[in-house]
């Protein structure tokens, strides 16, 4: 009898740790509804989930989907409901549903992905998360791509006057109140579908970061670029994992999990982006497309245009309990700080 008891506890510590161990594996299915080839995914999340896997001793691992499980702006809820565990949106392809996040979009914050996507990352966890914005999402990190820029397939941009009518594929967010501000005509639509738009006579433009031109093979397409200095607006971006998915990952390995979210994940980004960005412009200049640098009067024509918005966005902060003029002095401040 004693014997079989022994046997039986024996038996239920074998299964106890059998359990234990099995709750530590953890396999996040991974969706991203940009290309492989994108930047977003194979130079941040594909390394970030094989950091993931060495980091957790494999414990958690990846499965890259073959497609996105939803279109781009159902991304967050598609998260939040299981039908992925881990991906990324824009926060602007859902209207109305950000406020904070708007403080990295504006013109004119500076001229790399890094710089912004690192600042922004410490005025989120500084200022911005209490707003719980992202709630029912475990927020894994934040960034923005890089500086916005004006690309089109009819004319020259030297002025507001050139840019004035022209219909421009927007991909959401404080970017669809600078459009309207510069005379043009918005179309909210997400990034996989500018080829489509341009082709077809739909769009005249695109406002874009450098390397979209490239990524999405919009070459072909675009007879003008317009830089701006500064650039013209941003994007910002939410990196999130389903939150039973990461209740199941074990304390020590959500641990090694963190060390390479937040700051970490904004700076991988923001490098990704600006390299792209980098071979964007050559990509550009070797199909002889035309690019022109906005003139410090045009820049001014921009500013002047754009002006209100900051009073406009600070307003609708602080019906949600956030000092939008702070956290967007705090923001250019962490801008200017050496990224390193």
């Amino acid at each position: 009898m004693q014997h079989k008891l022994i046997l039986g506890a024996l038996a239920l510590a074998l299964a106890a740790l059998a359990t234990n161990a099995s709750a530590q594996n953890v396999t996040l299915n991974v969706s991203s509804w940009v290309p492989p080839s994108h930047l977003i995914t194979a130079d941040v999340l594909v390394p970030l989930c094989k950091d993931i896997e060495s980091a957790t001793q494999n414990r958690v691992k990846c499965n890259m989907l073959p497609k996105a499980v939803v279109a781009p702006p159902q991304t967050f809820d598609a998260v939040r409901d299981g039908l992925a565990d881990l991906s990324f949106s824009a926060h602007g392809y859902t209207p109305g549903r950000f406020v904070a996040t708007d403080v990295a979009e504006f013109p004119f914050l500076g001229d790399t992905s890094e710089s912004i996507s690192v600042a922004y990352q410490r005025i989120h966890d500084r200022m911005l998360a209490k707003l719980d914005e992202h709630k029912g999402l475990h927020l894994m990190g934040v960034f923005t791509h890089g500086p916005g820029q004006i690309f089109n397939t009819k004319r020259a941009i030297n002025s507001l006057k050139d840019l004035e009518g022209m219909k421009i594929r927007v991909g959401g967010g404080l970017v669809v109140d600078i459009a309207n501000a510069l005379g043009t005509v918005p179309m909210l639509k997400p990034a996989p579908e500018s080829y489509e738009l341009l082709s077809q006579g739909v769009a005249d433009g695109v406002f874009f970061p450098k390397e979209a031109a490239m990524s999405f093979k919009l070459v072909p397409l675009i007879k003008h670029a317009t830089f701006v200095p500064g650039g013209l607006y941003n994007v910002t971006f939410g990196v999130v994992m389903n939150p039973a998915k990461w209740k199941q990952i074990s304390p020590a390995d959500q641990a090694a999990i963190n060390k390479l979210s937040g700051e970490a994940l904004a700076r991988r980004a923001g490098k990704a982006w600006d390299a792209t960005d980098g071979r964007a412009v050559k990509a550009l200049s070797d199909a002889g497309i035309p690019i022109v640098n906005a003139s410090p009067q045009f820049v001014a024509e921009i500013k002047a245009r754009t002006s209100k918005l900051e009073q406009a966005w600070a307003d609708k902060a602080k019906a949600k309990g956030l000092d939008g003029a702070a956290a967007l002095a705090a923001l250019r401040a962490e801008i200017a700080k050496p990224t390193n």
